[in-house]
């Protein structure tokens, strides 16, 4: 099985590689045959592994003598160029299954460039699938895709996906639900899978989450070592988080099964104040008016002073808590990992500096 990642680089698209890896051992896991292996401007030959062939496709090339980059096949593509489809399409070729990850959060002062890569990229992934003959698209969402909802309930992948308008990252989400819509309609031949998951974590995203959330400049080694006595955070706030480890598990199995329709990932349990007073070793929550943060962050982010603009205040304010249990019952997927645990390891590895030198954007 040749199984394409595009966006191979990221903290999703690393765990990803690692995964399929691990499975390598396996034949049973990913089984298929392997296609041939376009030419392109591929570094390596893409080495059968346990009877598949990984693909990655990134801006920037990583280390392909390091794991989990090596034994890859890889090409350097932006999806956003005038020349997308045509050159996916001739990565695409032979490919079994294509998983698209390609994502911008920043400069999110400018949102047309964002767009460019969020939106028009994943057009020309599509595109280039239906161009190539791929039968099997994965395609990496979010639980900011859907609309506003309960946090005192869970809904399940049937939610509308309308996003919470106030945020840029959503309205991209939701925009590329609409494109998915279109695609799946268009091409019934071919199998679609969206994959909805919550935050996620990993020590060795702690360095790219740093920069893309707080800012280059910001300090951050002291996020390791916070403990705080109360905890001042709006009760509004309630998030869902997994490891990337698991939610690499659930992309894997996805591609297994070749099971289509969308998936909610994420781990337990869910991130309320009370669950990141916990982690963050706080005694007491103190209720803060949400007005006052999203002022806070509005103002600190227009002058340039942190990276996250008040969108996703409203992200975790408004969308509703998923429920996962159609990941569990098609994919027999569960969490190994906690979510205060894992958002525990990527605090830990911010306040140790921990990066991954071989990936451009996971290197500090």
């Amino acid at each position: 099985m040749r199984i394409v990642i595009v966006g191979a680089t990221g903290n999703i698209g690393t765990a990803i590689l690692r995964r399929l890896h691990q499975g390598a051992g396996h034949p049973g896991d990913l089984g298929g045959p392997a296609s041939p292996a376009d030419s392109g401007d591929a570094t390596g030959s893409g080495r059968h592994l346990g009877g598949h062939e990984l693909v990655g496709v990134a801006r920037r090339r990583p280390d392909a003598t390091v794991a989990p980059y090596s034994d890859v096949e890889w090409h350097e593509a932006d999806v956003s160029a005038p020349d997308a489809v045509e050159r996916l399409t001739r990565i695409l070729a032979g490919a079994d299954a294509v998983v698209h990850l390609a994502w911008l959060l920043q400069p999110n002062h400018r949102e047309r460039v964002m767009w460019a890569t969020n939106v028009v990229g994943l057009r020309n992934l599509l595109a280039a699938a239906a161009s190539a003959g791929v039968l099997h698209v994965i395609v990496s969402s979010s639980v900011g895709a859907y609309s506003r909802g309960p946090k005192g309930s869970r809904v399940g992948e049937d939610w509308p996906t309308g996003g919470v308008h106030t945020s840029h990252y959503s309205r991209h989400k939701a925009a590329n639900e609409r494109a998915l819509d279109e695609f799946e309609a268009t091409h019934p031949q071919i199998v679609v899978s969206r994959v909805r998951p919550g935050l996620v974590f990993q020590r060795d995203a702690a360095s790219e989450v740093g920069r893309l959330f707080l800012g280059a400049r910001f300090p951050k080694r002291w996020l390791g070592r916070l403990r705080l006595p109360v905890l001042p955070v709006p009760v509004q706030v309630v998030s869902q988080a997994v490891h990337a480890d698991d939610l690499a598990d659930a992309f894997a199995r996805i591609i297994e099964r070749r099971a289509g329709g969308a998936f909610n990932v994420a781990g337990e349990p869910v991130l309320d104040p009370e669950a990141l007073a916990a982690v963050l070793g706080a005694r007491t929550v103190v209720p803060m008016r949400l007005a006052v943060v999203r002022a806070m962050m509005w103002v600190t982010w227009k002058l340039r002073l942190q990276a996250s603009d008040p969108g996703w205040i409203d992200i975790a304010t408004n969308v509703p808590v998923m429920s996962t249990e159609r990941a569990r019952s098609v994919l027999e997927w569960e969490p190994h990992r906690s979510s205060t645990s894992a958002l525990r390891e990527l605090l830990d590895g911010m306040g140790e500096g921990a990066s991954l030198p071989a990936s451009p954007p996971l290197s500090r």
